[in-house]
Order: C-alpha cells, then structure tokens, then sequence
C-alpha cells in the first residue's frame, strides 16, 4: 500500500516510521511511505505556504496554492489513491475506519497546520477527512503517524505469525481481554488458574467474558454496535449478577 503524506514538517516523521511494526511493513515492501514538503510546491523566493485568513482573526491560514499543487503532482503519479485530511473536524478516526482505509489502494494524507487548510482545498480535493478526536493538536503529523500506524496493521502479511489484528481491542468490536505474561506471581497477584490449566476451551471462554467485562465496565456503548451470540448475553448476565454480588 502507497502512502503519501503532505506536510510542512517532513522530520516529524523519521523517528515513528524507523522502527518497529512500520519498518518491518516497508523492508517486507508491503508498504511504501514518501513525505512531500508543502514549501517546495511554493511559487515565491520565500517559500511562503501560509497567509492570514480573510475576515480577521488570529493565526495562519495554509495557502490553496502550493498545497494544491503538492496534491496535483502525488496525484498524477498515484491516480487511484484516496486524498485524506486530518483537522478536528472530520469523522473520528476508529478500528472500522482503519479497516476502510486499508481497502484502498493508496492514501494522500494532507497534514492540516495553524488555523487550518483554505477551505477550498476540502471542496475540490477532499475524498475523506479524519481527527483522532475532540481535541486540537498542534497539526495533522502525529494524526497522518496514527493513521498510517492503525491502517498498516490490517494489511495482509504485516503481523507475523505471532500477532493478529483480530484479537486487537476494537477487532471484534470489544476491548481486548486482561493479558499476562511470567512469572505466575508477581506482588502478591497471580494470574488466573484458567490461564495455567492448557485447557484452551476454558481459556477461550474466560477470555471472551473478560472481553465482555471490561467493555461493560469501560465502553458500554460498544455493546450496542455488535451482535451479541447467545453466549455472550449468557455471560453478560453471570457478569451482571458478579458485579451486584450475586455469585
């Protein structure tokens, strides 16, 4: 999967996509990454990408110009790909999300700086819009990284053997269930005798009801975005009646 992220701020990124899950995607050559400086899509000697925004106000404003002509020219080159804003305004970015834009044969992220991106840019360009939520960060980079990251994880042959997106928090639509490791005690807490049995029937069921338990606890509301088996209404009642002291 191509991707192609248009920034002002091309250094942010040396250090996230060097290492880990990302650098093994790119050695693999299951994807591929390019930065584009906004500035040197600048027509005048001082590179200008900003300008103050009609109307009044405070801050910057990024200019049509050289942003438009930075999308033009990643644009011929990679024709199918989907051009991507990220700004406090665009819908959340979240498991099912990701799991759209691995579809897509590649992803033009626009990194949106100071006041925002002349709305022309949306109007003409704009195929998607995405924010990690609701909050202001100082620019579009760390969303692109977060975007690249979750959406890197889904394509096929990224996870070794060892790893699986399916079993991920949100992969099935519920928290991911409570993880151990060694030594079998640790402070006085010992991992549970279901964990040690090797019986993988019994794993497999305390693990979904954990599942189901920490997102009743933590996110209710996901439980009402999935279609619960019998079993798991099963266990969200034994889950109910353990809270309220019943077992």
């Amino acid at each position: 999967m191509k991707f192609d992220i248009l920034t002002l701020f091309t250094g942010m990124f040396s250090g996230p996509f060097d290492e880990s899950i990302i650098k093994r995607a790119k050695d693999k050559q299951l994807i591929d990454i390019s930065l584009h400086n906004i500035r040197d899509y600048a027509t005048d000697r001082h590179q200008t990408a900003d300008d103050a925004p009609y109307g009044g106000g405070a801050g910057m404003v990024m200019k049509a110009e050289p942003l438009a002509a930075c999308i033009e020219s990643v644009k011929a080159r990679q024709p199918n790909s989907t051009v991507v804003l990220t700004s406090p305004q665009g819908r959340p970015l979240t498991h099912r999300v990701a799991s759209e834009l691995a579809q897509k044969d590649g992803l033009i992220i626009v990194c949106g700086r100071y006041e925002g991106i002349d709305e022309r840019i949306r109007t003409l360009y704009a195929e998607d819009d995405i924010s990690l939520g609701d909050f202001v960060l100082s620019g579009g980079e760390i969303a692109a990284m977060a975007i690249v990251d979750a959406t890197t994880r889904l394509i096929p042959g990224v996870l070794g053997s060892g790893e699986s997106a399916d079993f991920d928090s949100f992969g099935d639509g519920l928290l991911e269930h409570p993880q151990y490791t060694r030594p079998p005690v640790f402070m006085g807490l010992e991992v549970p005798e279901t964990l040690l049995s090797g019986n993988h029937e019994l794993i497999r069921r305390w693990r979904r009801k954990e599942s189901l338990r920490k997102t009743r606890l933590l996110r209710p509301d996901l439980l009402c975005e999935i279609e619960l088996s019998k079993e798991d209404i099963r266990m969200l009642k034994e889950i109910a009646m353990e809270d309220a002291g019943g077992l």
